[in-house]
């Protein structure tokens, strides 16, 4: 998968993300409506779609989309 697909599937789960507005050097923390309840959605997602659990403490060391693709790739390898 690509950094492309990786940002589309995180548009899908948050409705208040308009899609084709995300990009890797986007922050989470600048997504529309951020909270920690978004931060939850994300470790489950990174679960489910990736079979990764990622901590709550990992999600807070990074800041782009692009940090948490290249976490995620890191951990897969």
């Amino acid at each position: 998968m690509n950094i492309q697909e990786f940002i589309s599937i995180i548009e899908e789960e948050f409705d208040e993300v308009e899609k084709g507005t995300l990009e890797a050097s986007t922050s989470f923390r600048q997504m529309e409506g951020w909270s920690s309840m978004h931060a939850l959605i994300l470790i489950a997602l990174v679960d489910n779609h990736f079979d990764v659990l990622l901590t709550g403490e990992e999600l807070r060391g990074l800041d782009t989309i692009q940090d948490l693709y290249d976490l995620l790739a890191s951990k897969k390898a």
